[in-house]
């Protein structure tokens, strides 16, 4: 019973992040007006799978990090009660985020859950120092790495964009004003009249790329180039989750550990299919306004940050690093949202302290009733 209540445990958590994770990675499609959701959660769908599945071969290390070896003594890794105290602390943490619309991280999540059970289970015994080198240092620096280079990047490819000739187009709208009207009123009253006006439209202007290259429409070209980019994100996010959360039911030896990552990557998807689309508006409209090419630059960095740190086994949190990235480029164009920022930048805060507190208190009732 305690070990199905494990294996629950572990898919509440695979589901809530699948809700809160699935379309960050393909957030820049929406918010650029490159796709509409439908299309966008569908291909975030079908990469975050793929990369679920190569995270069987290739993701090893990330799944020994999770499943807490060297932050706690051995004979605890054992116990069932300890690892759903971490499933549960970090799934419930996710799952309350994605119901306000917070793009939070299942990792720090996961972190904060495995110090507030740790803590509790054996006090000062708990690696502080392991703790701070390989988890609490990567999800700091990845999200200010991530803001520096789609800075310095976005302004390079707007660099070459210019020097190739290829020009973004204008956005005009018809605004209609009312003035005073020349002619006189016999019953002493103003009256006005209308006139027309071509100005800069500063809302609901999506601006796409005019020339071509290599007689091929740039727009085409980059547009192709933003679903790939989307895809690679999609699919590193998939890479670095799915281990760990199937790191949890190491313990479970009736379990081969790659059906339980199997099990993962179908649960996270549905989870995306279903619960995604609140955190995915935000994440795509109210971070900063953005046209495919400056979608693309923030995949790109993402993309590669992210898949980068799960072949090398740190822990980084996509989130972060999405989120990061598209604000380097809201920094650059000077249309960040700071105020949205500060709310995404407040939820990460709390996420850590929230695990932590609710897995402590799941891991000392288990602890009192088994």
């Amino acid at each position: 019973m305690i070990l199905f209540l494990l294996f629950i445990s572990a898919l509440f958590l695979a589901y809530s992040n699948g809700a809160n994770d699935n379309f960050k990675g393909v957030a820049t499609l929406f918010g650029s007006g490159t796709s509409n959701y439908k299309k966008a959660i569908s291909w975030a769908t079908i990469t975050t799978l793929a990369g679920s599945i190569t995270a069987i071969f290739l993701a090893g290390e990330l799944v020994k990090n999770f499943s807490g070896k060297g932050l706690l003594p051995d004979e605890l890794l054992t116990m069932p009660i300890f690892a759903i105290s971490i499933a549960f602390g970090a799934a419930l943490t996710v799952f309350i985020a994605t119901k306000v619309g917070m793009p939070i991280s299942t990792t720090h999540g996961l972190v904060g859950a495995l110090f507030g059970a740790g803590v509790m289970a054996v006090g000062s015994q708990f690696n502080f120092e392991k703790l701070g080198n390989t988890f609490l240092i990567p999800l700091i620096v990845s999200p200010l790495m991530a803001a520096v280079f789609s800075y310095i990047i976005y302004i390079i490819f707007r660099f070459f964009r210019k020097s190739s000739g290829i020009t973004k187009s204008s956005c005009l709208c018809v605004v209609e004003n009312q003035v005073p009207s020349p002619v006189k009123s016999t019953n002493m009253t103003l009256e006005m009249t209308s006139s027309l006006e071509i100005v800069a439209c500063k809302k609901g202007c999506i601006k796409t790329y005019e020339g071509t290259l290599l007689g091929i429409s740039s727009q085409q070209i980059l547009d192709k180039l933003h679903f790939l980019s989307a895809g690679v994100v999609s699919f590193a996010r998939g890479l670095n989750d799915t281990p760990k959360i199937a790191g949890l039911l190491l313990i479970l030896n009736v379990i081969e550990i790659h059906w339980s990552m199997l099990f993962i990557a179908v649960i996270m998807a549905i989870g995306g299919l279903m619960n995604a689309k609140k955190v995915g508006i935000n994440m795509s409209k109210k971070i900063t306004p953005m046209n495919s090419g400056q979608g693309f630059t923030a995949n790109l960095v993402t993309g590669v940050l992210v898949t980068t740190a799960s072949i090398h086994g740190l822990p980084v949190s996509t989130t972060h690093v999405s989120v990061g990235s598209i604000f380097g480029i809201g920094t650059v164009t000077k249309k960040a949202d700071y105020k949205m920022i500060g709310k995404i930048v407040l939820s990460w805060v709390l996420t850590l302290p929230t695990a932590a507190i609710i897995s402590a208190l799941i891991y000392k009732l288990l602890e009192t009733l088994i």
